[in-house]
Formats: structure tokens, sequence, C-alpha cells
């Protein structure tokens, strides 16, 4: 798993990959928290707070991740090195995992850089550090949550086909509805008994738990099982297809 994982990171950037997820993240985010006028603009708001930022990144990054998981699975079949990689000493589970914390490294990398806005803010504000520390640390952490599960779900996308497109198009989407889906559903007619539940199958519901500042446990396990539940399906998508190579 340690070679998959230190191959994939080399590739991101030995390649523009890691390079542009990075700076297109700090990029979108400075644009709206800095340059463009109206409410979500700091200056504009008179306010200190890094609202704008845990706002837009959710959906900056419902494109983003996908984009670099893309390309981890299905270019490899397409162009036949996952065959090299089987005949390796390692498991289908340690091609997954590699390759998904691949993904979750350059996510964090992506964040750490957000420290720059904090500091910005804690500096601004009429009374410096006048800003809610708990909240921000939560929502950095639930950030970090959200985008690792989005990862997952494009790791799985790109298991289900060659072509790298297709896969973007299957995780942006399978990534939406995880996001805003289940909270859509939820308000259909008939299901007002169990709305609370199925709102809470979703992520938002847990993300916007996390930003508040206080981190439930049942939270941090909502996205570590929903991670694992994605891993395991791309496992036995691999597995499925080793078999029809045997037989």
């Amino acid at each position: 798993m340690l070679a998959i994982l230190t191959k994939e990171i080399s590739g991101f950037f030995s390649s523009l990959t890691g390079y542009i997820v990075i700076i297109v993240f700090l990029l979108i985010n400075s644009l709206f928290m800095w340059v463009f006028p109206g409410e979500w603009n700091i200056l504009d708001s008179g306010y200190a707070s890094l609202e704008t930022l845990f706002l837009l990144s959710p959906w900056i990054f419902l494109f983003l991740v996908p984009a670099v998981t893309m390309r981890m699975i299905a270019e490899e079949k397409r162009l036949g090195t996952l065959e090299l990689i089987y005949s390796k000493p390692v498991s289908e589970r340690g091609i997954v995992y590699g390759k998904y914390l691949a993904s979750v490294v350059l996510v964090l990398l992506a964040l750490i850089p957000g420290v720059i806005y904090y500091i910005s803010v804690y500096m601004l504000g009429e009374i410096p550090g006048n800003i809610d520390k708990g909240g921000t640390l939560g929502a950095f952490t639930g950030l970090f949550f959200l985008a690792a599960v989005y990862a997952s779900a494009g790791l799985f996308s790109s298991s289900l086909t060659d072509n790298q497109v297709v896969s973007f198009i299957i995780a942006v989407l399978v990534s939406f509805f995880l996001f805003m889906g289940f909270d859509s559903v939820a308000y259909l007619p008939g299901l007002k008994k169990i709305d609370e539940f199925i709102i809470g199958l979703g992520i938002n519901e847990h993300y916007k738990s996390i930003s508040r500042g206080v981190i439930d446990l049942r939270d941090i396990l909502y996205f570590v099982a929903v991670v694992i539940i994605f891993n395991e399906a791309t496992r036995l998508v691999l597995l499925s297809r080793k078999w029809r190579k045997i037989s």
C-alpha cells in the first residue's frame, strides 16, 4: 500500500495535477472572499468570519476531488497497467487504500494554506482575535472529512469505467447526491415522519454539525463509515474484474 501511496503522490507533483488543485482551490476562495464585491466579501460584510470559505469549499471540492480521482483506476484500466499492479505483492485493498490516501493527502495539502485566511481574519477584526476559534477548527475538520468522502466516491466511480470523463461525471453526481440529495428527498410528500432520518444519511447535516465547533463522535463515525463503504465497494469491483480475467 505504501508503494502505491508514494507512487500516486509523486505522480500528482511530477505533473501539474497537484499544483492545479491547490492553486484553483485557493484562487476561487480568495476571489470571493477578498476581491469580488458582495455579501461573501469579508471586507464588504464587515464581519470577521470565515463563513464564505466554508460555504464555498464543499462546492469547489465537489469538482476538484473528482478531477483528481477520475484517472486513478480508469487510466490504469485503459492503459492495461492494472494487471501489472496485480503482479506485484499488493492486495486489492492495498491498491484501493493506497490510491485513496494519496487523494486525501492532496486534499489536506490544499487545506493547510487556508491557515492564511484564518490569520488574516484574526488580525483584521476590530478587536484582533475576535473570531470563533472552536467553530473555525470544527469547520476545517468537517471540510476535510467531507472532501475525504468525495475522494472515496470518486475512486469508486473511477473503478467502474476506463473513461476518465465518464468517471468524473459519475463522481460529481454521486458526491452531489451525498451532499444535497438526501436533503431534497427528505422533503418529498409522504416522508415527513422519517425526514430527519433521511437527512442524517447525507453529508451536509454532519458537515454543518461539525462546523458549529462541537466535534461529535457520531459525525466522525458517519464519515469514516461512508469512506469504508465506498472503498470496499471499489475493492469488490477490482476483485470482480480480476476474477473475470482469470475465468
